[in-house]
């Protein structure tokens, strides 16, 4: 048995009861929504036609929400309806990074994440979703896929139909008859805030945001429309209807943009957890080459920063939760596919080594110390590199699959741990070896992540999505905080620095500070660029 949609864009005359229906049935929020009906214009006036593509979620068979999901909050039935229990999810929104289809939402009432669940309530009572019963042209069609007898299977034997973003392969059950790209594919048209007859900019709870201006420059434009009589403010701006009408392709209508999921508390955390996990690494080279003892000034500083950071982290990750009261679930309650499960525990495994460390230290069992110094330095760099794996079972980001996004973690961890590790050197009065190597190692590694950047900018991306995502970070909206703050502050700056001056305490100051700032910042574009990206 394998429950799935098909919408037949024959017969569907855009009236939205699917999506009436589907809030009275799950008492949806205002401002969010499980079924919604995407409209898209196409054409030049006169000759235009209006498409209607109904959006919800697609039961997919490999489905990248249940994969990344922490808590099993979400989970497959039996009869393949992809279903959710709000009562375990921690409102961590992974699951809507991870949907390519931008199904999933933060219900406003409870801080849960919700969706289209087939109306599994009703399919246990032999009744159909209610948007199959409600829809006047019977444009949607439920039902076994596997059974031969039902309408559904027999309409996928002889219609040719599409499904949506097929190359993410994770088989979908949700098809179009009759789909037109222009409806089904994101990137065609662009989503904006305000539509035709309509204003969504605020959003509800979780994304409630101030609608940005859009500002017209044409100045041809500007004049033909005041020979029609039709007004522009002094600023050249144009009602935004009158800039829907001049394109051939737009979006007249479609569901609230959910804005910046993973917000500053992510890119803070991935921040401080590469400084926590860096100085550990950092020290673990020092300690290689004889020019750090264990059992030193040096040591409880790096274990102090180590903790501190770590704790940090740890606030962060659960600062970001809709629900951080119950963070505990990802240890009590884990699903071990999910790399923030994961990671969750490899914080802690670092953490409780980072501390037995400190207890060897302090009761002087030299030798245990040798064979934690060798196991701490590997969670450390678990804990270093785990987020590029959980940002790579976000599958509905098409940039965060970049291979090279676990070397990136890797080597701002590195840089950030020489970096804080040449002021510990200065101020436990370690020997010069030490503060030499350190500048080796931050040197070497910041030449590395220019490279590692460069290759992530330039190889040839394989989506639209996913190059839309570098011309944002290269030529848009985080164009100047790219090149001023992440290459010329970050990597610049500490290299002639590094180059051309001694390292004394001050300079070590500017060092370790520059190359800190250019890790945040390299971190919050890394993370809210790809965010900017439609799913739907």
């Amino acid at each position: 048995m394998r429950y799935g949609f098909i919408i037949d864009n024959r017969k569907c005359i855009g009236c939205h009861a699917c999506t009436t229906a589907c809030k009275a049935e799950h008492q949806v929020a205002v401002g969010v929504n499980r079924t919604w009906v995407k409209q898209v214009e196409k054409g030049t006036f006169p000759n235009t036609r209006r498409l209607f593509s109904v959006m919800r979620c697609n039961h997919c068979t490999d489905a990248p929400c249940v994969e990344i999901c922490p808590v099993e909050a979400l989970f497959f039935r039996e009869d393949g309806i992809v279903d959710f229990n709000k009562d375990r999810c921690i409102g961590c929104k992974s699951c809507m990074q991870a949907c390519p289809y931008d199904a999933l939402y933060i219900d406003p009432d409870n801080h849960t994440a919700a969706k289209c669940n087939y109306c599994a309530n009703r399919i246990d009572l032999g009744l159909e979703p209610a948007c199959v019963n409600v829809c006047p042209e019977h444009a949607i069609i439920s039902g076994d896929m596997d059974n031969p007898d039902s309408e559904i299977a027999q309409l996928l034997a002889r219609q040719p139909v599409k499904v949506r973003k097929a190359e993410k392969g994770t088989r979908p059950n949700l098809f179009y008859i009759d789909a037109d790209d222009a409806s089904l594919v994101p990137a065609q048209t662009e989503k904006t805030d305000s539509y035709f007859w309509s204003s969504q900019s605020l959003g509800v709870g979780h994304y409630a945001k101030e609608a940005e201006k859009m500002a017209f420059s044409n100045g041809d434009v500007i004049d033909l429309l005041q020979k029609q009589g039709i007004s522009t403010n002094g600023n050249g701006e144009v009602p935004k209807s009158i800039d829907l009408l001049m394109q051939s392709t737009k979006r007249i209508y479609d569901s609230p943009d959910k804005g910046i999921l993973w917000g500053w508390e992510v890119s803070a955390y991935v921040w401080t957890k590469a400084i926590s996990a860096g100085i550990f690494i950092a020290a673990f080279f020092a300690w290689l080459t004889a020019s750090h003892e264990i059992e030193s000034t040096a040591s409880w500083m790096v274990i102090g920063i180590a903790l501190v950071f770590l704790g940090l982290t740890g606030l962060l990750l659960i600062k970001d939760l809709d629900r951080p009261d119950r963070f505990l679930n990802v240890l009590l309650r884990p699903q071990w596919n999910s790399w923030l499960v994961r990671g969750g525990y490899a914080i802690s495994v670092f953490g409780g080594l980072t501390t037995l460390l400190a207890v060897s230290i302090y009761f002087g069992w030299s030798g245990i110390q040798s064979l934690i110094m060798w196991v701490t330095a590997l969670a450390a760099v678990i804990v270093a590199v785990y987020t590029a794996f959980l940002f790579a079972q976000a599958k509905g980001r098409d940039f965060w699959q970049s291979p090279t996004l676990a070397i990136h973690m890797l080597i701002h961890s590195i840089m950030a741990g020489a970096a804080v590790y040449l002021i510990v050197n200065m101020i436990s009065s370690q020997s010069l070896a030490a503060e030499k190597l350190m500048v080796f190692i931050l040197f070497l590694s910041l030449l590395i992540n220019l490279v590692t950047i460069t290759v992530e900018m330039i190889t040839t991306h394989p989506t639209v999505d996913a190059k839309k995502a570098v011309h944002l970070i290269l030529k848009g909206r985080y164009a100047n905080k790219f090149w001023i703050g992440s290459i010329i502050v970050g990597n610049i700056i500490p290299l002639i620095l590094l180059t051309f001056f001694d390292m004394n305490s001050a300079m070590a100051v500017m060092v370790s500070a520059t190359v800190l700032i250019g890790i945040f910042v390299t971190e919050q574009i890394w993370v809210e660029a790809p965010q900017r990206i439609s799913l739907s």
